[in-house]
């Protein structure tokens, strides 16, 4: 469990490099490449709090490294909390 948790913090921490790696390739999300190709185009009606990974008025890449500590954090709550329910 230690080790686990050891290689998701260093995820994690390296997450802004992984984002300058794909802005440097010039990588897009799978399903933009697709919506682009038939012509469509984004309105969404929620942009949600994480919008593209980043914040608001945060470099971006802060912004991604914070938006990788919330997700991961949501993900260990929401396990956790599945997992007290699922032993009673």
């Amino acid at each position: 469990m230690k080790r686990a948790l050891i290689v998701i913090a260093v995820l994690i921490i390296l997450t802004p490099l992984f984002a300058y790696a794909a802005e440097l390739v010039g990588y897009s999300e799978p399903l933009e490449n697709i919506a682009t190709n038939l012509g469509v185009e984004e309105t969404p009606f929620y942009k949600g709090l994480l919008h593209d990974y980043t914040i608001n008025g945060l470099d971006p890449y802060i912004g991604t490294l914070i938006s990788a500590i919330i997700g991961t954090a949501l993900v260990f709550i929401v396990v956790i909390g599945t997992s007290h329910l699922l032993r009673r």
